[in-house]
């Protein structure tokens, strides 16, 4: 019976993972459409997308209120909900304006699910007591995908009808997730969760309401325990790693498919190819993440993969190369498509008792890393040339070697 509970939960989880992957796939690949619907310039647009991050940032901050007052599956609904509310609006802007007011809602929502998830699976992950984020991430990276197909399919009712489509059913899918998990999602709080008994698969967890988790400290029978402090020292060191990768990542999505068009001379036809082999070997490496750690262990996963996507980064900034660069972005996808789930899963274990507050603590280092991979590469390549530009993120990968030792759990919970 336990089981069949947790492999719902575990559907419902990653569900959440896919739609989050699906709905902001969409809206990056639907700014042509969005361009010609509203008149927005590629000025503004990066003036939105920088918003969008700030703004998602507000929402994660908003996600670990809301998972401290109730449990982290409100979030969830509430983000989900929030985004396909975005989403539509975003599909009914003919002008800047309200298609900025759109992006507002679309990210506020957008945050509080990169928080809440993460919440999620950790918890899911401890609950059954075996490694599974690396396979809920490829949950996301694979709907993210498969979101891209479906805005070129569309793209044969036209550039503008085929990207207000897609957004429809981006958020037609974001809401229907946030419908359909809402129940099978973990109900307890982060606290409740780490405290409860359970065996190797977990089997015995119990599931504890949140409500519970809220009300007990009111009855007069109950003394609310006292709150440690947040582990501040691990929080900096693992949102390193993760603000490391979102540079690996934003880096990449930005500004391959320019560096292999304007830099290296290639046709439109071949330009997207070291974009499609960075995703690509993400999803590999997180589909194969799960078992390796089992297997192996979290530190002795994480090592190779990091030095496998410097190494890629080097290539790609050393050797200016059409066929160099696609193979380097590929070897930067086996690196950041592990290094994301590896450090979630490693910071969760910081503090159990506080799993939801260090998770959405963590989850900010992303905003500042997609900020740093996108602006500041793009501004380096000014000076540089883009090619030199990427061995910013080779360079910051180094770093984490050191503290890839800290995966493993006898180290964890050191602060």
């Amino acid at each position: 019976m336990q089981q069949g509970a947790d492999l719902r939960t575990r559907v419902a989880v990653g569900a959440t993972y896919a739609a989050q992957g699906f709905g902001y796939a969409t809206v990056v690949t639907a700014l042509p459409g969005l361009k010609a619907r509203s008149g927005i310039d590629d000025t503004m647009i990066s003036v939105v997308l920088l918003m969008g991050a700030v703004l998602a940032a507000v929402g994660s901050v908003g996600a670990e209120r809301l998972a401290r007052r109730w449990s982290s599956r409100v979030p969830v609904v509430v983000g989900l909900l929030a985004q396909a509310v975005g989403l539509v609006l975003v599909a009914a802007a003919t002008s800047v304006p309200p298609l900025v007011g759109a992006f507002v809602v679309f990210a506020l929502g957008l945050g509080m699910v990169d928080a809440s998830a993460n919440m999620q699976g950790v918890a899911l992950q401890d609950r059954i007591g075996r490694s599974i984020m690396a396979s809920l991430f490829a949950c996301l990276t694979g709907a993210a995908v498969a979101a891209a197909l479906a805005q070129s399919g569309l793209a044969r009712l036209g550039t503008m009808p085929g990207a207000i489509t897609a957004l429809l059913v981006a958020a037609v899918v974001a809401a229907g997730v946030a419908l359909a998990v809402r129940s099978a999602l973990l109900h307890g709080t982060a606290s409740a969760l780490a405290d409860a008994p359970h065996g190797v698969d977990g089997a015995d967890a119990p599931v504890v309401s949140a409500r519970a988790g809220v009300d007990a400290p009111d009855s007069p029978d109950v003394a609310a325990p006292p709150r440690r402090p947040l582990p501040r020292a691990g929080i900096w060191l693992f949102g390193a790693m993760v603000a490391v990768a979102f540079v690996v990542d934003s880096a990449v999505s930005s500004w391959s498919t320019v560096y292999l068009h304007d830099v290296l001379g290639t046709s439109a036809t071949i330009a997207p190819l070291g974009y499609a082999a960075y995703q690509g070997a993400v999803l590999v490496a997180r589909l194969a993440g799960d078992p390796l750690v089992r297997r192996f262990g979290r530190a002795r996963v994480a090592a190779p993969t990091v030095a496998v996507a410097a190494v890629g980064l080097f290539v790609v900034g050393l050797v200016p190369s059409p066929a160099a660069a696609i193979a380097g972005f590929a070897l930067a996808g086996i690196g950041a498509g592990t290094l994301l789930p590896l450090a979630f899963s490693a910071a969760a274990e910081l503090a159990p008792d506080r799993r939801d507050d260090v998770v959405a603590r963590i989850n900010l280092f992303n905003y500042a890393g997609a900020l740093v991979g996108a602006v500041v590469i793009g501004l380096l390549s000014d000076v540089t040339g883009l090619g030199p530009a990427f061995l910013v993120p080779a360079v910051l990968l180094l770093p984490a070697l050191a503290v890839v030792p800290r995966f493993g759990r006898d180290h964890i919970r050191t602060t």
